[in-house]
């Protein structure tokens, strides 16, 4: 059983069918790609997965469980973390009441230090600015790791992030990858949808290639890498 299945899944924005029938899987331990174009669709698959948006047809298998008819904060609570577009986080409210609001579902206390100590371990300069406001923090790298940081206190085995890269400048995006790459070997799936294909392909397992709703590619992500078509479209070669 896959850890994540997509099925046949419809999406419609009034009478705009924004999915069109997609479906995919995603395997415990991959780190998994969506690339296209703007408009293609790949937040609105985030934003059904995470409940956020309600299907009109198929189904959302996560753990077994079916999540069509799930609310969001249930979704969470199950083990699935989103890291939204725009990094979303709240500017008045200090680094670590940001990061303790992504505990919100969890009960353990004990356990929920140990994860902040593995958040400040793995993002160093959270913890330098713990009460700084986060809106004081810079616009994209380090507002960015505070999204992660605070997607990673829910204790995921899951987490979907939705264009990490956008607005960073070139050193802070490798040093995003290099943590989603490092998020992943301690053992957390990751699905990607990132507008910067050159550098998805490269971390992910596979992929897959919307346009306009629609999978039109899919498989290894370095052989993608090396398909005609993406170089041609999406890593402007």
């Amino acid at each position: 059983m896959s850890m994540l299945s997509i099925k046949d899944l419809q999406v419609y924005y009034g009478a705009i069918n924004a999915i069109k029938g997609i479906s995919f899987d995603v395997e415990q331990g991959e780190i998994i790609a969506l690339i296209g174009a703007n408009g293609a669709g790949k937040t609105t698959i985030l934003h059904t997965i995470t409940g956020l948006v309600q299907a009109k047809r198929g189904s959302v298998m996560f753990g077994g469980k079916d999540l069509t008819k799930t609310p969001a904060h249930k979704i969470v609570s199950m083990g699935m973390a989103h890291v939204p577009e725009g990094r979303r986080v709240f500017a008045q409210l200090s680094v670590l009441e940001n990061l303790m609001l992504g505990a919100y579902t969890r009960k353990d206390k004990a356990e929920i230090q140990e994860s902040l100590k593995h958040v400040f371990k793995r993002f160093p300069r959270l913890e330098e600015r713990r009460g700084q406001m986060a809106g004081t923090l810079s616009g994209g790298g380090e507002q960015q790791m505070l999204a992660m940081g605070r997607a990673l206190m829910s204790k995921p085995s899951i987490i979907l992030m939705d264009e990490p890269s956008m607005g960073l400048s070139p050193l802070y995006v490798s040093e995003i990858f290099d943590i989603i790459q490092e998020i992943n070997k301690s053992g957390t799936t990751v699905l990607l949808v990132e507008q910067n294909a050159k550098k998805a392909l490269s971390i992910a397992n596979r992929a897959y290639v919307l346009e306009t709703g629609k999978i039109v590619l899919s498989g290894d992500a370095h052989e993608l890498m090396n398909n005609d078509s993406v170089k041609k479209a999406y890593l402007g070669e």
